[in-house]
């Protein structure tokens, strides 16, 4: 029986991970750190910032509608605040389907 590989998940991120997940600056995490209240990664005494997984899926959300659909800063702020459920929503299905054409995409290589 083959060993089957699962996802390891973390209970923190780093600045550097997250930064590298999302391949931007660690500036532009701490920026919207400050402008979006929904992003608040724990800090150690030292003031390293340890970011939870729910915190990635905030600032995938945030990097979304800034960076994929245009949204302003206080546009997403505004969507963010009245349809945070919605949006929270519409992010599985996306990822969901990204992780479904990632698959396609293997096998059709391996045809």
């Amino acid at each position: 029986m083959p060993y089957k590989d699962r996802e390891i998940s973390k209970m923190y991120y780093t600045m550097g991970e997250v930064s590298a997940m999302f391949d931007v600056n660690q500036s532009l995490i701490r920026f919207y750190e400050k402008e979006f209240d929904v992003l608040q990664p724990k800090k150690n005494k030292k003031g390293n910032r340890y970011f939870t997984p729910e915190d990635i899926e905030n600032f995938k959300i945030i990097f979304h509608l800034i960076r994929d659909k245009g949204y302003t800063l206080n546009g997403a702020k505004e969507h963010l605040k009245h349809n945070m459920s919605d949006t929270k929503e519409n992010q599985r299905v996306i990822d969901s389907l990204e992780n479904i054409k990632k698959f396609l995409l293997e096998v059709r290589d391996e045809l």
